[in-house]
């Protein structure tokens, strides 16, 4: 059984490591759903927990068509993710038509795995939740297969895992052993007993978060620099209790 454990802080890379992670999906602003980490951040990162690490590469917030500026970004930092340290990446794209964009993706990924040859390693190549807003995700995994992915990472095209706990049972089914299907959102210990016995899985991946009162003493109120809504003074961090009591139910399936 797999514990994958989303950061996107060295804090919380450690607390995963100490919480018993398997491996970790590396981002910047979870708070907004990921985008692509910083290469200090991924060398320093593999520097303190040593584990498997896979970077995520989504250059924005919001949806998964991307021009070809953004492409062009993507694939050049595909490489440098893995140069950096990362054991591969974790990426996606759509036609504005709702199919995976083989085509955006072939050379992403393709960049990916030179570097790290270059670099001696393998890298394991993923695809990201686009998968969960594509227009038929039985297409988009053959798509996968065909890119020779790693892994999917999906939520069987729900709101929350559980709530697609149907769809990724026939995607494991569909998967076999030529691509891991590792289950992501809304994952925690409460339901994941039951999560992996209806849907056959044995990857699972959550942040596990926790929301931490920031260090400031002095506070100027009123003044957002972000999302509205959302205080200037909660950190997110993830929770080591929460990673050891789901590795803990894992150990215990498994």
């Amino acid at each position: 059984m797999i514990l994958e454990v989303c950061v996107d802080s060295t804090a919380s890379a450690l607390a995963a490591k100490r919480g018993g992670a398997d491996r970790l999906e590396l981002c910047a602003d979870l708070i907004v759903g990921g985008t692509t980490p910083s290469l200090a951040l991924v060398r320093q990162v593999k520097a303190e927990t040593g584990l498997p690490v896979r970077a995520l590469l989504r250059p924005r917030f919001g949806d998964f068509c991307y021009d070809r500026y953004e492409l062009a970004q993507m694939e050049q930092l595909a490489a440098e993710l893995v140069a950096a340290g990362a054991d591969g990446i974790v990426t996606g794209a759509l036609t504005p038509e709702g199919d995976l964009d083989t085509a955006a993706l072939r050379p992403i990924y393709a960049a990916a795995r030179r570097a790290a040859q270059e670099a001696g390693r393998p890298a394991a190549c993923t695809l990201h939740r686009a998968f969960d807003v594509c227009r038929d995700p039985f297409a988009a995994l053959e798509a996968a297969k065909e890119l020779q992915l790693a892994t999917i990472l999906t939520s069987g095209q729900a709101a929350s895992a559980p709530q697609g706990a149907s769809l990724l049972h026939q995607l494991v089914q569909a998967a076999g052993n030529d691509i891991e299907i590792l289950v992501g959102a809304g994952v925690g210990p409460a339901n994941l007993p039951d999560l992996a016995a209806q849907t056959g899985a044995r990857a699972f991946h959550l942040s596990g978060k926790k929301v931490l009162d920031s260090r400031m003493i002095f506070r100027r109120e009123g003044v957002p620099m972000g999302l509205p809504g959302f205080s200037e003074f909660d950190i997110w961090q993830t929770d080591e209790a929460t990673i050891r009591e789901v590795r803990t139910i894992l150990d215990t399936i498994a």
